[in-house]
């Protein structure tokens, strides 16, 4: 009989086509991954996996069980949730996903309130770029996400957390820090940098550079918010980076500043998203609802964004809060 270990082997062959990564993405050696199928595929009594040296490939019968066991894991791990839910869920771990871009200074702004309310309420945290969280989330392998929004997904419900602006962050002698506002306009023929392809910053980043004629730098990308700031420092172009990380980080840096653009101000919404029939929906509406106070609180950067029934049950909308 097939093992729930060996299914999880086979779906993340199925998501990177590749042993490597996959074996890295469950924690084991690639001969331990590549045993664990074939011994997958000899109590099947077929072959799933195509090995070669120009990759790996799933068979159509592998591609089909791999979606399969995709759905297997779904659901075990909603019986686990269940399980937590049952007892109460904001005295469990929670496995939460959060994009590269937001993890650094968000959670430290939220999880000693959260602490205070729940005590006994542990996140498990994994930080990764969109589609990686999103497959997470779908598989079973998270509970919820910390992600930007909005979210096309009729499996997924978003609860809306916060609006972030993005400011231009330049070397501290350009020419444009001398100005309190950006105009958009300023941008033009100038480099931007910004993260590197898979995250959604990297994606608004380069429509801006788009609407403004700027210049989106793909030689220099970088693979953190710290990264670009150190890179911004040495002279190598601007770029545009969350208002609370430039709280955090870019305040307190003297050889980088950083400036509001003009309206239309670029920005990005935030919000909570977990998979539509989770058992947990009441208690992540209730964390969501505790983030939405503390920012409130702690954040004037930000706009909180209040939810909205929108006559759905499966949706929620939503509209700008003081």
């Amino acid at each position: 009989m097939p093992t729930l270990q060996q299914f999880r082997y086979l779906v993340a062959v199925a998501d990177t086509l590749h042993f490597r990564r996959a074996a890295d993405a469950t924690h084991v050696t690639q001969p331990t991954l590549s045993a664990q199928l074939k011994e997958l595929e000899a109590k099947l009594g077929v072959q799933l996996v195509e090995r070669s040296r120009s990759g790996v490939t799933l068979t159509p019968i592998g591609a089909e069980v791999a979606t399969r066991a995709r759905a297997v894991l779904r659901d075990v791990a909603d019986i686990r949730a269940l399980a937590r839910a049952g007892a109460d869920p904001l005295s469990a771990t929670m496995r939460i996903g959060i994009v590269g871009s937001l993890g650094s200074y968000f959670l430290p702004l939220i999880i000693p309130n959260l602490h205070s309310a729940h005590p006994d309420l542990k996140f498990y945290v994994r930080e990764g770029t969109a589609l990686d969280l999103l497959t997470r989330l779908r598989d079973g392998g998270l509970d919820a996400l910390f992600f930007p929004l909005p979210l096309d997904a009729t499996d997924l419900t978003a609860a809306p957390l916060f609006h972030e602006p993005l400011l231009l962050v330049m070397p501290s002698d350009h020419h444009l820090s001398a100005q309190a506002e950006v105009p958009r306009t300023a941008l033009r023929g100038e480099v931007l940098m910004t993260l590197e392809a898979g995250h959604r910053l990297h994606d608004t980043v380069a429509a801006l550079a788009g609407e403004v004629g700027a210049e989106l730098s793909l030689d220099y990308e970088g693979t953190s918010l710290d990264t670009l700031r150190q890179m911004v420092a040495t002279g190598l172009g601007l770029s545009v980076l969350p208002a609370l990380y430039v709280r955090s980080e870019v305040a307190r840096e003297a050889l980088v500043t950083a400036r509001p653009l003009s309206d239309p101000e670029p920005g990005r919404d935030i919000g909570m998203v977990w998979r539509k029939r989770a058992p947990q929906a009441t208690a992540f509406e209730t964390l969501a609802a505790a983030i939405r106070t503390t920012l409130r609180r702690e954040a004037p950067e930000v706009r909180v964004i209040e939810p909205i029934a929108d006559g759905s049950e499966d949706v929620l909308g939503y509209s700008a809060g003081a």
